[in-house]
């Protein structure tokens, strides 16, 4: 079985080589294969990943068929099998998550609009205050005296402060589009509409309605709009970023699919908020979610089931009797398939210890292999510094140049540590060639593919998750709470949350008297001989 290999579809290297009257039979097969697969595809879809220039053109499943040494000999065609196999309803949901996707870019370009107009009402305000006496009753103001002036360098500079510090808090990109609107944003902007509303209606009531002529008292009454922007400013810097630093919850995070767990330690948030900043740590910190490495526990699982059948001989109709005796085969043949399955044990230990050695033995192949390419290497760089400026090889080169080398090894090793599918060839060279670049050892360059690393660290084409679903009983402008429980869901997989509160600490001081360490060395003049 090791020297098998899977087809999906028909294999046209391999019909070409046969004759023309078998060729015409087999194409006919494949036209009533394929019109019966049709019409039993129905409610179940197979989507073909998009191309990503995998390692050395291997597009095969990842991993679900356990290869032998001389796989590059025994394999006579590329299959085509898709990565992901998703239902009717998986692209129904899919197309509305998309749909959603432009929902929610419509509202965050209408949430910057909206700050865009309150921040240029809030900064010409001000102004407006100043310049509508000089255009309605320029005539009747009384003249600005010293003090006067130098409440306008006041104003000018007090405003400079403030867009700097609303540019610095509130125009940061995004880093995520919330379900829900932000209550402490919200309720701020809120009240500065509010105020400034306020501020406008006694300017109209009391200034524009009588035209008043003490030019002085209005610009102090500016100096006080501004002076109000600036304290509503650091309410915001308060609510919005002091708030949160200390502490108070502790969420345990655990992957759906293979139980990877990550603790955090977050202040006072929203739980829309805590899923944010969870989703950021999880590129960081979780390990890159392998469906491929599942794969070998469902196929076990399913070959164990299948071992156990149950027939009924007489069929429905028969009498009690025999429906007895049928019943007590059954029991039977459940007991013998549960005393087979008791030694599944043995099967999985043997298993697992096979796939170890077939690791270890192709991790050594590969590490000799990478030695000796960066070994070459060294030699070139030494013939390279003997040869003019202009025959030098680019790093680049030097990449595509050893890469053939080692590209087997680090092929059968990928894909039988399933890591085939997280690694383009492009990806390889591009790595090999930083390496190159910045005289690095075999050992770095190994590194990424002999551990697993974050996700971050693999392109974003192998995330598999751009969109995720906040799935909670509480509302998640809620702020966290001791036991509180949501899900961060996505297709392959989904992030279970717990939240725990931290506990509150006491401590005690105990008093050491610096006099109790203090002893006395008592000697006796007499000593036995």
């Amino acid at each position: 079985m090791d020297t098998e290999s899977t087809y999906s579809g028909y294999s046209y290297y391999s019909g070409r080589s046969r004759g023309s009257h078998r060729h015409g039979e087999r194409s006919r097969d494949h036209h009533k294969s394929r019109s019966k697969e049709s019409s039993r595809s129905e409610k179940s879809v197979t989507i073909n990943a998009p191309p990503a220039e995998p390692l050395l053109g291997d597009q095969s499943v990842r991993g679900e068929e356990v290869q032998d040494d001389n796989w590059g000999e025994t394999t006579t065609a590329v299959t085509g099998t898709s990565e992901h196999s998703l239902s009717q309803e998986d692209i129904v949901r899919i197309s509305k998550d998309l749909d959603d996707s432009v929902g929610l870019d419509c509202k965050r370009y209408l949430n910057v609009a909206l700050s865009v107009i309150l921040g240029l009402v809030v900064f010409l305000t001000p102004l407006a205050f100043l310049i509508l006496p000089h255009l309605l009753w320029p005539d009747r103001l009384i003249a600005c005296g010293t003090a006067c002036e130098g409440l306008f360098i006041s104003v000018a500079f007090k405003l400079l402060i403030l867009l700097l510090a609303v540019w610095a808090l509130f125009f940061r990109p995004p880093r995520a589009g919330l379900p829900r609107i932000f209550v402490f944003r919200a309720l701020l902007a809120t009240l500065v509409l509010l105020f400034v509303l306020s501020y406008w209606l006694f300017y109209g009531v009391r200034i524009l309605d009588s035209q008043d002529e003490d030019y002085q008292g209005i610009v102090q009454y500016a100096v006080s709009l501004v002076d109000a922007l600036l304290f509503i400013h650091y309410l915001a810097i308060v609510l919005l970023e002091l708030r949160q630093l200390q502490p108070f919850f502790s969420l345990f995070v655990t992957r759906s699919t293979d139980g990877a767990t990550q603790h955090y330690n977050l202040g006072q948030l929203s739980i829309q908020r805590a899923a944010v900043v969870i989703l950021e740590n999880y590129y960081k910190d979780f390990p890159v979610h392998n469906p491929a490495m599942l794969t070998a526990s469902k196929s076990r699982a399913a070959k164990h089931l299948a071992g156990l059948k149950v027939y009924n001989v007489d069929g429905p109709g028969g009498n009690n009797a025999a429906a007895g005796i049928a019943q007590s085969q059954s029991r039977a043949m459940i007991a013998a398939a549960a005393r087979r399955r008791d030694s599944s044990h043995n099967e999985l230990y043997y298993e697992e210890a096979e796939h170890e050695r077939r690791v270890r033995k192709r991790k050594a192949r590969l590490v000799v292999a990478v030695e000796e390419a960066f070994t070459h290497i060294r030699r070139m760089q030494e013939e390279e510094k003997k040869k003019a400026p202009g025959d030098v090889m680019d790093p680049r080169e030097a990449a595509q140049a050893i890469f053939p080398s080692m590209a087997r090894a680090l092929q059968k090793y990928l894909r039988t540590t399933r890591q085939q599918h997280l690694h383009s060839m492009e990806s390889i060279q591009q790595h090999l060639a930083f390496c190159i670049t910045n005289n690095m050892t075999p050992k770095a360059f190994l590194e990424s593919y002999l551990t697993t690393g974050p996700t971050l660290q693999y392109g974003k084409d192998r995330w598999l998750a751009r969109q995720w679903t906040l799935i909670s009983e509480a509302s998640v402008t809620s702020g966290l709470k001791d036991g509180t429980i949501f899900l961060l869901k996505c297709i392959d997989f989904s992030l279970v949350v717990t939240t725990k509160k931290i506990p509150y600490i006491k401590l005690d001081e105990e008093f050491i008297d610096p006099k109790s360490h203090k002893f006395v060395l008592r000697l006796q003049s007499e000593t036995s001989v």
